[in-house]
């Protein structure tokens, strides 16, 4: 894990903004980050850390910004093979799972 991210998240919390979390579960084949990498978002859309080499992170901040609103967790995947990863840009050859998590 990323401490920095934890310390930011920290820090925000105690600022009282709402975050969400995404965190790298999995990963297949040439991936751009390795697992337990991390990204924190809050509910204006700030963010630190990453969860990819930069090419999916825009549809994780989007989901993370739904997770805040909902209340509900989520895992997201993004793989060469998905028309997803196409449009986002994943294009390394390998696949991610990233879990998406509103943090209280």
């Amino acid at each position: 894990m990323d401490h920095t991210v934890l310390e930011t998240a920290s820090k925000w919390l105690g600022e009282g903004r709402k975050l969400a979390l995404a965190t790298v579960i999995e990963t297949w084949g040439s991936a751009p980050q390795p697992v337990g990498s991390q990204l924190v978002v809050d509910a204006e859309g700030n963010f630190m850390g990453a969860v990819s080499g930069g090419c999916v992170e825009g549809e994780v901040i989007t989901e993370a910004l739904d997770a805040i609103s909902s209340g509900a967790p989520k895992t997201l995947q993004f793989g060469v093979a998905d028309e997803t990863a196409w449009r986002v840009g994943l294009a390394c050859g390998g696949k991610i799972r990233i879990y998406v998590e509103p943090v209280a």
